[in-house]
Order: C-alpha cells, then structure tokens, then sequence
C-alpha cells in the first residue's frame, strides 16, 4: 500500500524512541497492526512529544476522538517510586477548530495544507517538494493523510495544531517520566495501539552537527550533497546557506529542503544544485531542522569558484621520427580557438593509465607541432590546451615507440625450490629496462637434452610455478629464462638453475658379501649400496639377546669392509648395515649376518708334567696334575731324534698317567702336553724331555 511506504519514510525521518513499546514496535515492523508511534525531543526545561498513526482511517477517527496524553512519574532522585504518579496531560487531545487556522494559514503555507488536510471540502495540492512524483495519490482520505503528516513534520507548532504534538513544561530534573498516547477511538470501532517513551530531562542532548557535507563546483554551477541518513534520526529536513564573503550567508532553499525534493529518494544522499557565476568565490553550509522544529548547528563551510569549461580539445595525429630519441608530434585544435587559450603543453607518461608529467610547457596558442628529443623505449603522450579561464582540455594518449633492436640484458638472480607435492617455484632478478614485455621460461630433465618453452607468451611479473613429477628416474630439473622486450628483442639464456626434486624413495640395501671370525676379531665384507644419492653407510651390531642396536660405524667412502676388534670372545653378534641418502632417507636393513666368537686365549700351562724310563715294561711313563673341571681332554706330543713333535694321544680330561711303549734304546724323547677345554680353548704347551 502507498500510505505505508510513506509512513515508514515519515516516521523514520523524524527519528524513532527506543522506548516504543512492543505492540508498536511490531507495528512498525510487520504493517499488520494498526497503531501510534511516539517520539520525544528533551530539551532544557522541557520534553516535547511527537507521534503519528500508520493508517488513515485511524487519522480521521482520531480527529474525531482524540488522543489520551499520560504521564506517569516512575523515578524520582535517582529511585525508582513503589507507586508511580500518575497524571493526565490532556484527556481528548484533537486537531484545533477551524477558526484557529484562520489567521495562521494566509501567512504560512504549510498551515494551509494541514488546515485543508483536515477540514478542506476538496483536497487537492500542487508543488508540494515534488511530493506528488513520489506516492500515487489515488484516494482522497491517503491524500489527506499524507500530507498532514508530512506537512506537520516540517513545523511543529503545526503539528500541536494538528493534535500531533504536545510541550510538557511541568517538568522536574530529578525525575524520569513514561509518557504513553493512546486512542480515544472506541474499540468496537477500531482497535488502534498506543506507545509510549521512558526518558526525563537528564536525557538532553545538543543537536549534532550536519556531516558529510560536500560541493562539486563546475562550469556555472554547484553540486551540493549530503548523507541524510546518518543523522535521520536527528533531521527530516535542511536549509541551505549561500555566502560571497564567508561571513554573510543567507538562505537559498525558500523552505526546508528533504530528499523527498529529489526524484530519486533512494540515494542515501540529498542533492542540490545551485546556479552560480564563474571565476567568483562561493561559500556554502547547511542546517538541519528537527521533527520538533529546531535548528541544529551549522555544518562546516564549504569554499570553491565555477569555472568555464573549454570548448576546444587537441587531437594528437601524426608522429615524425627524426632518430632513436627525437619525435616530431603533430596534432590537430580549431583555429577558432586560439583566442581562448594560453597555449598548449605536453605530457608523458610510461604507461597509458600512469601519471604523466608535463615535458614540453609554454608551445604558442598558433602551434600544431612540437618536437620532443628525449624518447625511451615506449612513450606516451597527451597535448593539454591551457584555457585562459583556467579550463583545459587534455587529449586522448598517442603511443610513441622508436625503433628498437638493442634486446634486454641477461635475466639474473634465477632461483627456486620444489616442494613434497613437485610444485617448482622459481624467482629471478627484474630486469631493469622499462620496455619490457615479459620473460619466457625453459625447461629440461638432462643438462645435455635441447630445453624446451613452458610459456605461451612472455610471462610479465619475475615468478613462475611449474609443476614435476617427483618419482621418476631423473633426480633434478633444470631451468633457463629469458627477457623479451616490448619489440619482441630477446636476451641471452640466464645461467641454467640446477634444482634437485624431493627425495621419497629409500636408497637400495647394502648386502654383506663375506665374513671371518680370527684371533677373537670378526671380519666383515659388504656390497655397498647401488643408488647414487647415497651419502653414507652405517654399520649396526647388537650382543646376545640385547634388543637394541648399537652404531659402530659410518663411512662416506667407498670401502667395504671392517673388523670389529671389540667383540667378546665367547659372545654371539648380530650385524647389519644400512645406506643413508643426501635427504637422510635410510634403506632397509642389509640381510643380518649372526656370529658367535669363540674363546681363543691361552690357559695356563699344566704343571708337574713328568716322564720317567721302566725299565721293567721298557716303556716311559708319563703323569701330571692339571685341576681344572672344565678340561674336556688332554693332547699328549713327542719329538725324537730322528722324528719332529707330533701328535701321539688324546686322552680324557680325568687321565692324569700314560705310558708310551714305541721307543728305541739309545735315543732322546721330548714329550709335550696341552689341554683342551670344554670352550675349544688350549692351555699352553708344557716339555719334558727323557733318554731311554
């Protein structure tokens, strides 16, 4: 419905109370219930109310009836009453006779159209702010409706005129009042909801200051604007303030000026323009105007001057190239408007969308060309005409490139990394001539194989990413780029940049080859590992049963063997060797190489070892005493004359006497013994030596 847009507008122009009670809050909010709205302005000595209702039908009922105006005093001296006062402030509160808008309405007109609003046999309004541009106004009773309570929200002794509004001057500074309005109308006729605001003279507030103020000054004219909505809960409405001297202002909006006078009131902003003489010195400032009609202060002042715009404007046409660095530019302006300029002036730029600066000032008004000596490698130009008025007209940029074989210099500074995911990410240096186009990035697998081109076109910023394969048989990539200019010169390769791709793949197991246990040292022989990363081999060892392994060496070089001089003789070792690569991704353990080491050292010498000659059995006899309980056996030798040392009997370790029948008279003997534990170890050897 259009009365609703309206209200809604209305209302929140004026401001809302955070103090509305439920029922109207909902209201406002849902459209579904008709009710009052009351708003309150505290000011010194006194509070002043405002409200509205959002039907017209419940307006007209309400003329008839009138409104009910409570006061009910809740605290006093900072607390709270256990009885709260309670008091009438006007029983049937009504829109005044007719008779009182007599004199009023010849002098004001906004009075008029409320006093038509309200007891006018015909209504029907004209030039109401462009009111009419906004709403449809299609019923006489919404027409009525409207512009009473659009009208009354520009002046507020109106509004109490119009039974809309009420000044309460019997209040007290330590007390804090509810203040309700409600409907006279009987229920059976139609329910309307009251509101009501909570607020006492410690609420005052000064007006605050209009913000966002701003002026566009051109040719004859000023675009004034302003956000209303920031402070639309303070001002439904502004004057603005026009002065030549900064000190004198006077008003140029006959009367309060709203974004209901603009047609388009969705914009959060109020515009307003003001015709003006060129060349001469403009202030402005505006004053908002509350529901209750006071002005607020003034917003800051606003200075600027119109200035006529040049109807001229140059057209660069034609570029004359003397050498690499000189350029005759020529450009096209109308003679007729020689007499309206200064002259002209040239600019330039690196970029067609950068600043320019100006290169050439002072060229006669009469000028079409002018010749510029200090080219780069690209240039762009625009030609400002300089209005005597102080308008100027720039043209649109002309490109100017000299001709270009001297190619960029070496790109440097090439570097990157791979990531786990074989995402490459390469840097370099930029290069520093300012025709550069961009760079072209080489790849390749093999130092030795051609590079090949991974872009299309010259890639303009000094970062590239590439994406690699991680496991595959090559370790590393390599990578070349190269500088192309804006005349598609191209520099020599960059050095190539070496990069290695993560390693996730373990190096190949080393294997033991051969092994020897000797004199209580053990022996080992290893084929190393046959990846290449490999950095080091590591040699591991546990003792017996002993679950943890113990490092007893790491070797970067090739060697393949090691003896182990700390094992223990009669201990069993386990060995195993592992490879370990450039990232410190170790292999699988070789396959484990298990040994026992058995006791080798000598026992001590059996003592009392005797021969002696029977003559009787022509034998000799041999005894000894060895104590000893882990003597397994005895190993008995004999040497003669004629036959070296040897091996003649073994016996059992608890022998202790043995006689050697196989002798020759007249020959010496040398007998020896050992004995031979149960561990494999040997005591050492004992002689004793006899003639027969």
């Amino acid at each position: 419905m259009k009365f609703k847009f309206l209200i809604i507008l209305f209302l929140f122009a004026i401001g809302s109370s955070n103090a509305q009670t439920t029922e109207a809050k909902d209201t406002i909010k849902n459209n579904q219930e008709i009710g009052i709205q009351l708003i309150a302005r505290v000011q010194k000595d006194k509070i002043l109310l405002r409200w509205a209702v959002n039907d017209p039908i419940a307006w007209k009922k309400l003329n008839r009836y009138g409104y009910l105006i409570e006061r009910i005093t809740v605290t006093r001296d900072k607390k709270t009453l256990a009885n709260p006062e309670k008091i009438v402030l006007a029983k049937t509160l009504k829109p005044e006779p007719v008779e009182a808008w007599e004199k009023i309405i010849e002098t004001n007109d906004e009075a008029a159209i409320v006093a038509q609003a309200l007891y006018g046999e015909d209504f029907a309004v004209t030039g109401a702010d462009n009111l009419e541009s906004i709403i449809n106004l299609s019923e006489e009773t919404q027409q009525r409706f409207t512009f009473a309570l659009y009208t009354a929200d520009k002046d507020f002794q109106i509004a109490k005129k119009a039974g809309l509004g009420l000044e309460d001057n019997t209040v007290k500074p330590n007390e804090k009042y509810i203040y309700r309005v409600s409907s006279n109308v009987p229920e059976t006729e139609m329910k309307i909801l009251y509101s009501g605001v909570f607020v006492g003279l410690k609420d005052y507030e000064p007006m605050p200051k209009p913000m966002d103020f701003t002026a566009h000054f051109t040719d004859k004219s000023t675009m004034l604007s302003w956000n209303f909505k920031i402070l639309s809960h303070a001002y439904g409405s502004y004057y603005v303030e026009r002065s030549l001297d900064k000190k004198n202002f006077k008003r140029i909006t006959d009367k309060p000026y709203t974004s209901l006078s603009q047609e388009n009131t969705n914009n959060n902003r109020i515009f307003y323009i003001d015709s003006i003489a060129n060349n001469t010195s403009y202030s402005y400032r505006i004053q908002g105007i509350s529901s209750f009609g006071e002005l607020g202060p003034y917003s800051d002042v606003i200075t600027g001057k119109g200035k006529s715009i040049l109807q001229y404007v140059p057209h660069l046409t034609v570029k004359e190239f003397k050498d690499d660095t000189t350029v005759n530019l020529i450009w096209e302006f109308p003679e007729e408007g020689n007499d309206e300029i200064s002259g002209f002036e040239l600019n330039r730029s690196d970029e067609d969308d950068g600043k320019y600066t100006t290169v050439v000032k002072n060229i006669p008004p009469k000028s079409r060309n002018v010749v510029y000596n200090k080219l780069s490698s690209s240039n762009y130009f625009t030609l400002t005409a300089i209005g005597k008025n102080g308008g100027n007209r720039t043209s649109f940029p002309m490109l100017v490139q000299p001709v270009d074989s001297i190619p960029p210099s070496k790109p440097i500074g090439l570097k990157g990394t791979i990531d786990s995911l074989g995402v490459v990410k390469l840097t370099w240096t930029p290069n520093k001539e300012k025709d550069m186009l961009g760079y072209r990035i080489y790849k390749a697998n093999n130092p030795d194989e051609e590079y090949s081109q991974l872009t299309i076109s010259p890639n303009e910023p000094n970062t590239f990413e590439d994406k690699v394969v991680i496991k595959t048989l090559n370790s590393k990539v390599y990578y070349k780029i190269i500088a192309v200019d804006y005349r598609y010169n191209m520099s020599v390769f960059s050095d190539p940049l070496i990069l290695k791709k993560p390693d996730l793949i373990a190096p190949a197991s080393p294997a033991f080859t051969n092994y020897e246990i000797k004199d209580g040292s053990v022996f080992l022989e290893w084929a190393n590992s046959s990846s290449d990363d490999v950095a080091v081999h590591q040699l591991y060892r546990k003792e017996n049963d002993n679950p943890n392994w113990t490092l007893i060496l790491e070797t970067k070089n090739k060697e393949e063997k090691f003896q182990d001089k700390n094992a223990s003789e009669g201990s069993t070792y386990s060995y195993a060797i592992y490879a370990k690569d450039e990232s410190n991704l170790v292999s699988n353990p070789s396959p484990a190489v298990n040994l026992f080491v058995p006791k080798y050292s000598l026992m001590p010498p059996i003592k009392g070892f005797f021969a002696q000659v029977n003559k009787t059995t022509n034998t000799i006899d041999l005894s000894w005493e060895y104590s000893n309980n882990d003597v397994d056996s005895f190993e008995i030798y004999k040497a003669s004359d004629k036959d070296a040392l040897q091996l003649i009997q073994i016996v059992t370790g608890k022998t202790k006497r043995l006689s050697d029948p196989t002798i020759t008279i007249n020959t010496n003997y040398k007998y020896g013994i050992r004995a031979v534990f149960k561990d494999g170890r040997m005591s050492k050897m004992d002689f004793y030596s006899v003639k027969f």
